[in-house]
């Protein structure tokens, strides 16, 4: 199972940039990277829209959620999901 992070995420963001960036690139190439660069995109916002999601889950968790009741599970905390 990959261990991807958002600032991996981010360094494929700004790599992509400099590849769209490129001074040197062929039309050709400069359509496939723009081509390349909207389904980095789409798969982008899917990874951000997930993540602020777990982050809005986890606020509510330690803010807003009854203590007596069971934390669901894909809000708990384990060894794996910390490192």
């Amino acid at each position: 199972m990959a261990n991807n992070k958002l600032t991996d995420l981010n360094n494929h963001l700004f790599a992509q940039l400099e590849r769209l960036s490129d001074e040197a690139i062929t039309d050709t190439d400069l359509e496939k990277e723009m081509i390349r660069s909207k389904a980095i995109n789409s798969i982008a916002k899917s990874i951000i829209d997930n993540a602020r999601t777990t982050l809005e889950g986890m606020k509510f968790i330690t803010t807003d959620h009854p203590r007596k009741d069971p934390v669901p599970d894909q809000f708990r905390l384990n060894q794996e999901s910390t490192s």
